[in-house]
């Protein structure tokens, strides 16, 4: 009983050490927000279309994820550097992960030494790495391929004109 408990206990403290951290306050984005961000997950050649929608709410960042039908499929606010479930919805480990990826991702090169702890990142000209599992590949910056080590890729092209378009 007592190697099941701490295994189990191990189990809980792995899962959580591979959570994609976020930064304690909302960082200022390359866009300026409300964002609608196109959202193309693709893995073992099945490929799926979500709408991500951005929206500033005070001093949180609410994220909603929406199939090509608009039925909602993740809402979570970001506030002090924690996800809080939006609504009804169960929560979507996967969506969670990809919105703290979506943050690093969308935040600018200058100000990621001031949001994101030395060493868990790492910067080239047109990519990005998130420590461990995140590679960024940029054609814009609001244009770019999220790669996880072991799971789907996800191509992110914006919906909303960027400022001075």
């Amino acid at each position: 009983m007592r190697h099941t408990w701490l295994l189990a206990l191990c189990l809980l403290l792995g899962a959580c050490a591979t959570h994609t951290p976020v930064p304690e306050r909302a960082p200022q984005l390359v866009a300026a927000l409300p964002l609608s961000l196109h959202i193309q997950r693709e893995q073992a050649g099945e490929q799926r279309d979500w709408l991500l929608v951005l929206q500033a709410e005070g001093d949180a960042l609410r994220w909603s994820l929406l199939d090509p039908l608009g039925m909602p499929l993740a809402r979570q606010l970001l506030l002090d550097g924690a996800w809080h479930n939006d609504g009804l919805l169960p929560p979507n480990a996967e969506a969670r992960e990809l919105f703290a990826a979506l943050l690093f991702a969308l935040t600018p090169a200058e100000s990621l030494s001031s949001t994101y702890p030395a060493g868990s990142w790492q910067l080239a000209a047109d990519r990005r790495q998130f420590v461990p599992q995140w590679r960024i590949d940029y054609r814009a910056p609001l244009n770019f391929t999220l790669y996880t080590v072991a799971g789907p890729s996800y191509r992110v092209t914006t919906l909303t004109s960027p400022e001075g378009s």
